[in-house]
């Protein structure tokens, strides 16, 4: 019996704002120039390839052309995307945001004075 596959496609996931803004992060979070901006052109797929490359003001087949794996688009180029998108680009010190575990939202790392008191050492307190 043999198993009958289909290709993957990003694009058909990326159904909702949150899910595209994770997808982003996450690859924002590689370092690797190529593959955000893959996944930039993953997005538009997904949007409307000719909606966006007019809302970011460059022909439709310019932007297939940047945002392909081998393309190498400028970072004027990519910011325009981004905010045909509706997304934007922030900086955030390292280490200084995670993400949960259900939804992948980033949130701030709260940061605190005093660590947190473990259930043990509030025992063995209490016990004197």
């Amino acid at each position: 019996m043999t198993i009958k596959t289909i290709p993957f496609d990003a694009a058909a996931m990326l159904n909702s704002e949150g899910r595209i803004a994770a997808y982003i992060n996450a690859a924002l979070e590689t370092h690797d120039a190529a593959f955000i901006a893959e996944a930039l052109g993953t997005v538009a797929r997904a949007r409307g390839m000719t909606q966006i490359a007019r809302d970011a003001g460059v022909s439709r087949v310019s932007l297939y052309r940047a945002l392909s794996p081998g393309g190498n688009p400028e970072l004027t180029t990519m910011l325009r995307v981004l905010q045909a998108m509706g997304l934007q680009l922030q900086a955030a010190p390292a280490g200084s945001v995670r993400r949960t575990k259900r939804t992948g939202d980033r949130k701030p790392i709260r940061r605190t004075s005093k660590p947190p008191i473990r259930k043990t050492s509030a025992v063995r307190q209490a016990r004197g």
